[in-house]
């Protein structure tokens, strides 16, 4: 079973801060994901900040998104 997205933050560098549903939060880093299909969109800053949880996931304004267990498995542990 996956973890359902409770928020997320775009940061630097390509980076989202996710909290899950059990709130742990985790990094994950966009950078591999950006030379794929509808993921260079995400190049502009502008359409890769406006990111939001969408249901239990988090979706882009140009309809990019991303499934929640890559999401958790793929992402690190963060501290602020």
């Amino acid at each position: 079973m996956y973890l359902a997205i409770k928020e997320v933050k775009p940061i630097e560098n390509y980076k989202l801060i996710l909290t899950f549903e059990n709130n742990e939060v985790k990094k994950f880093d966009m950078n591999p994901y950006l030379d794929k299909g509808i993921f260079q969109e995400l190049k502009n800053e502008n359409i890769f900040n406006a990111v939001k949880v969408s249901f239990d996931s988090i979706k882009w304004p140009n309809e990019a998104d991303i499934d929640p267990e890559t999401l958790y498995e793929d992402s690190v542990s963060y501290t602020s």
